[in-house]
């Protein structure tokens, strides 16, 4: 079962907004056996939305289609839909009409008939109703194909493929129940993993499919099985599984899809431990990955943004005579960081980092994308030097996957 996404709106073609939308779908029409052939960005225009509805409908048995439904004149999709697919007139739907009066009368704002209008539809889709906004959900059928327009506000959209879209796709179609298995490493290469594998990965039966997922600072491996997952399937997949984990036991973090902080808060967690950070160069950017996750508060207790001399002193109790004689971006400053941060916010571990983020900034013997990151519990501290590139974003992103790294290796070690 192949299916194609098409995502509708200028904003996404010039860059304001980044379409989060088509990944998360995937990602849901992948657990359920369905196969994105595509996916396809496209402007406001009513040719070009005729054009890649045409091409969808030759390549894939289901088309998703978000965006363009909103009541102002450059949102049409809804219209363009309708007469592609052969509707005859649009009809108000009352179930989306009273929606938007709820909505409307939530604010206490007036209803414009551009509002109401919202609420019409083509007369020969079914509406899948949308409770949480004003844009109606629709699908056509076509054949034996399927199209289903959205929303492309993104609570919207993930509401109804949760609740509507989902539930008819397993209705309507006999799906492979794909089984995947992810492992996530850290602190080592695709290529050095890819070389480490190879003779597992050229064992596997042509069932199972390995996958390298590579970003910054770390690779998912994915195993999958590409027919349906029975429970021989299932046992023969954890087999591979085991052999990699063997493989690699330096480099692994967690067996399943999670990011590493949230592998760390969950370690963490189940030992009653609790965490600071002490940042610089990464600029609160620990802190928003950890706290991106709910009931992290159960592990962190929070830290300090130390971008300055004077707030490194304040915050940390790092001396100024270690400052004036090593730099801020110094191995002995940053184990004075971690230190203080331990002390003084009174955790179990932390994490310190300070670097030179660049583009500007770097001398002879610290170049930009130089960063020191230290390690602490109670007992003893640990600190490192990276030398990274040039890039300020790459470096910060890299410095806090390192910082991670460490700590985890450290859990881990202390923990046996």
């Amino acid at each position: 079962m192949q299916a194609e996404i098409i995502t509708i709106g200028d904003e996404i073609l010039i860059g304001q907004i980044v379409d989060s939308n088509s990944a998360w779908m995937a990602t849901q029409l992948n657990a359920i056996g369905i196969k994105v052939k595509q996916i396809t960005s496209i402007s406001d225009d009513a040719n070009h939305i005729l054009k890649a509805l045409k091409a969808a409908e030759s390549r894939a048995d289901i088309v998703l289609i978000t965006g363009g439904l909103g009541p102002t004149k450059d949102d049409i999709t809804k219209k363009t839909m309708a007469r592609y697919l052969g509707s005859k007139k649009m009809v108000l739907h009352g179930p989306t009409l009273e929606v938007v009066k709820k909505i409307f009368s939530k604010y206490k704002a007036p209803i414009l008939q551009v509002n109401i209008d919202q609420a019409k539809v083509p007369d020969n889709c079914e509406v899948l109703l949308n409770d949480q906004g004003t844009a109606p959900c629709m699908l056509f059928r076509k054949n034996e194909k399927v199209f289903i327009s959205m929303p492309g506000v993104p609570y919207e959209m993930m509401n109804l493929m949760n609740t509507k879209v989902i539930p008819i796709l397993k209705k309507d179609y006999d799906l492979p129940a794909i089984y995947h298995q992810t492992i996530l490493t850290a602190g080592v290469g695709e290529s050095f993993l890819a070389e480490e594998l190879k003779d597992i990965e050229g064992a596997l039966p042509p069932h199972i499919k390995l996958a390298y997922l590579p970003k910054l600072g770390s690779v998912r491996l994915r195993l999958s099985t590409v027919t349906s997952a029975n429970d021989d399937v299932r046992e023969e997949l954890d087999t591979y599984i085991n052999q990699i984990l063997e493989k690699i036991p330096n480099y692994w973090v967690a067996k399943e899809d999670i990011p590493i902080e949230k592998a760390i808060l969950n370690l963490m967690q189940a030992k009653n431990l609790s965490l600071s950070v002490a940042e610089s160069c990464t600029g609160g950017t620990l802190s928003q990955m950890i706290t991106q996750h709910a009931g992290c508060s159960a592990v962190f207790a929070g830290g300090g943004i130390v971008y300055s001399y004077e707030m490194k002193t304040k915050l940390l109790g790092v001396k100024p005579d270690t400052l004036e004689k090593f730099g801020a971006v110094s191995e002995e400053t940053i184990l004075e960081m971690a230190k203080g941060a331990i002390k003084n916010f009174d955790t179990d571990y932390a994490i310190a980092v300070s670097g030179i983020a660049g583009p500007d900034g770097g001398t002879e013997d610290k170049p930009v994308g130089t960063v020191w990151i230290a390690v602490a519990n109670k007992e003893n501290t640990i600190a490192k030097k990276f030398t990274f590139g040039n890039k300020r974003l790459q470096n910060i992103e890299r410095s806090a996957m390192a910082a991670f790294n460490m700590l985890f290796r450290k859990l881990k070690e202390d923990l046996g």
